[in-house]
């Protein structure tokens, strides 16, 4: 069965951007020039997603707005020729093929893929979490799905991450198949590295079939009272293969202040219009800096 459609978690609340979060949602802070949702949706739509679903919560009513169109904004851009700024507002997709539920209570990214339950039904679908950016020739959910047509199985994006992070992920129990391709034979959520069966960690990008759900809502709450989707998947491990793809690509984490500069600089270092600029902004910066901390004495 092509898989269709793709759930968006976007309801967290952002605590580590605050005070700005308290008016704007995290997903809608800036990488270089585009907001870290809008590389997402992007990334859907080029791996062939024809309905996406935006899990929100009360506040995040910009996360509307920003797919919306907006006629007053084209029409006044329109009306002073300015054309190369009305070529920005050309909508990523359809806003038609977007919807959006609403999670009420922050529960756990188990609970908010369940409140999409009634808009999948029965088919497989794609998670995506938009504080992971992957910049890859080919998209990096178009790589978990050439792997899903071809052994129907759920499907997770992983990748080594370094010891000191472990705890941050959940990990995998591998048994490898090819070079990039494992069965994964246990899950544990975020593990202290000394208990990490591995050091390849799932990041946000997941084909899953639809018998998650029953599996979800047989999940308990974890630490923070959360349903972990890592322990619902446990629970599929019996019934069900989980495939853990070590996909090609360069990963940011938007999900810190850090990263999220981290990721606008490697984009901006990229691209023909700020790189040299911002080099030299660097050097010069670099300079000062030295200049500030004195001569170094041998």
């Amino acid at each position: 069965m092509k898989v269709r459609k793709a759930i968006v978690p976007a309801a967290g609340w952002g605590t580590r951007f605050l005070p700005v979060t308290k008016v704007i949602p995290k997903e809608l802070l800036p990488v270089l020039n585009k907001p870290a949702i809008h590389y997402g949706i992007e990334e859907l739509i080029a791996s062939g997603i024809e309905h996406i679903i935006i899990v929100i919560t009360r506040g995040k009513h910009l996360l509307e707005d920003y797919f919306s169109r907006s006629f007053e904004l084209e029409h006044a851009l329109r009306e002073k020729s300015l054309y190369e700024a009305l070529s920005y507002l050309s909508p990523v997709c359809d806003p038609d093929c977007i919807c959006y539920v609403h999670q009420a209570e922050q529960l756990g990214l188990g609970h908010a893929i369940l409140t999409a339950k009634h808009l999948i039904g029965e088919e497989p679908f794609v998670v995506l979490l938009p504080d992971d950016i992957v910049f890859s020739e080919v998209p990096l959910t178009k790589q978990l799905l050439d792997i899903y047509q071809e052994y129907h199985a759920n499907v997770l994006a992983i990748e080594e991450v370094p010891e000191h992070r472990i705890s941050d992920y959940g990990v995998i129990e591998p048994l490898q198949m090819t070079e990039r391709l494992y069965r994964v034979l246990d899950l544990i959520e975020k593990p202290r590295s000394e208990y990490a069966p591995s050091r390849l960690g799932i990041v946000g990008r997941y084909v899953l079939l639809p018998e998650i759900f029953s599996a979800l809502e047989e999940t308990l709450p974890g630490k923070g009272g959360e349903i972990q989707l890592t322990d619902a998947l446990k629970l599929l491990l019996p019934n069900q293969p989980i495939l853990g793809y070590r996909f090609e690509g360069r990963r940011h984490d938007v999900g810190t202040p850090l990263g999220l500069l981290k990721a606008s600089l490697s984009l901006a270092l990229e691209s023909v219009d700020t790189a040299e600029q911002l080099h030299q902004f660097i050097d010069l910066s670099m300079r000062q800096r030295q200049l500030r901390k004195g001569p170094i004495n041998h």
